[in-house]
Order: structure tokens, then C-alpha cells, then sequence
């Protein structure tokens, strides 16, 4: 088993990591808070899985993914005005256009929350997340013969990460457990 840990992702990581980047502080404090004001009103629920209740709640714009519903895509509201400066943040990150994030999904982890091992569905194509208020340790592996290659990256609050190629499609990822109220912006491009 190959492990890893990296306080902050840099060129090695990419290098095992083919198809992740990483950005520290892409948005700053004052636009940190100013999110987190409206986030905290959105109408999440309980992240549902095939009858389970996850610890974290979500809410999904664009489009929503029905775990618990036959794992069926379904129109959602649409992205709120106030996530789209947020949008255009993560596109020129990715080196993308905006509007190619169709899907949003919002999520907040309570403190004692995390999410277990996962590829995003193939529905999905690109992968933009964005950190609020709390770091969480985000995991990645992948099996390697008859062994796991790990990965680990800090990502911090205000910090963005993008999965395409290898990274999104070869190795799938995880969060430990958060120590402190977290939220994540996630937006993806459709396939």
C-alpha cells in the first residue's frame, strides 16, 4: 500500500493525482462570509441514500441526482443569483466557461460528519469544489494491482479542487469526519 499525505497539494500530487488541481484560497475571507450568509438559508435536507440519512444535508441546483429514487437526474431549481460569481470563479479555475457548470450541489457537514468512499456519477463530467469556513482532510485511491495507491490532501477553507481525466474517472475519494461545521460548493458539468 503507497500512502500519502500532503499538507498542501503541489506538483508531485498532480503527478500521482493525473487530472487534479488544486488552489489555495480562491476566493477571499470577505466573500467567504458573505456566502455563508446566504448559504445558511437555503432549504437543505438530509442527504438521503437507498433509505439511509447521511450526517450532512444537501441541496441541489441545475439538477439533482435521486439516490433513494431509482438513481434518476431530474430538473432542479435553478442556480440562485448569488452562487453564479462563485461559478464563474470555479470555471476560470477549470478553464472553462461558466454556464458548463449545469449542477451545484451545496453540502454541509456538521461537526462528526464526513462521506465514504465515491466517484461522482458518471452522469457528471468535470468536478469543482469549494471549501467553506472549516479544512477537511479529502482522501483519494485507487486500486493498484492487488493493493490501494492512497492519496491524501488538507483542503483548506476558501480552497478549490478540479477532478477530470484519471483523477474524477480512476480514483475515487473520500472526507474524514470534520472537526468543525464545514460547507462545500461542489459544481459539475454534465457528460
Amino acid at each position: 500500500m503507497q500512502f500519502s499525505f500532503f499538507q498542501n497539494a503541489d506538483d508531485e500530487t498532480a503527478n500521482r493525482l493525473e487530472g487534479f488541481r488544486y488552489q489555495a484560497e480562491l476566493i477571499e475571507r470577505d466573500a467567504e462570509e458573505a456566502l455563508i450568509k446566504r448559504v445558511r438559508k437555503l432549504p437543505f435536507q438530509e442527504f438521503e441514500f437507498h433509505g439511509y440519512k447521511g450526517k450532512r444535508r444537501v441541496v441541489s441546483f441545475g439538477w439533482k441526482y435521486e439516490f433513494s429514487g431509482g438513481g434518476q437526474l431530474r430538473k432542479a431549481d435553478d442556480i440562485p443569483e448569488f452562487l453564479l460569481d462563485l461559478r464563474s470563479h470555479a470555471a476560470a479555475f477549470a478553464s472553462l466557461q461558466p454556464t458548463v457548470f449545469e449542477h451545484v450541489l451545496v453540502t454541509e457537514y456538521r461537526p462528526g460528519a464526513g462521506i465514504g468512499w465515491h466517484r461522482d456519477k458518471p452522469v457528471f463530467g468535470q468536478v469543482v469544489g469549494i471549501s467553506l469556513l472549516a479544512p477537511c482532510v479529502l482522501r483519494f485511491r485507487r486500486k493498484v494491482n492487488a493493493e490501494w495507491e492512497r492519496v491524501n490532501v488538507l483542503a483548506e477553507p476558501r480552497s478549490a479542487y478540479h477532478l477530470t481525466g484519471p483523477a474524477r474517472a480512476e480514483w475515487e475519494h473520500s472526507i474524514l469526519h470534520v472537526d468543525a461545521l464545514r460547507y462545500s460548493i461542489t459544481f459539475r458539468t454534465m457528460a
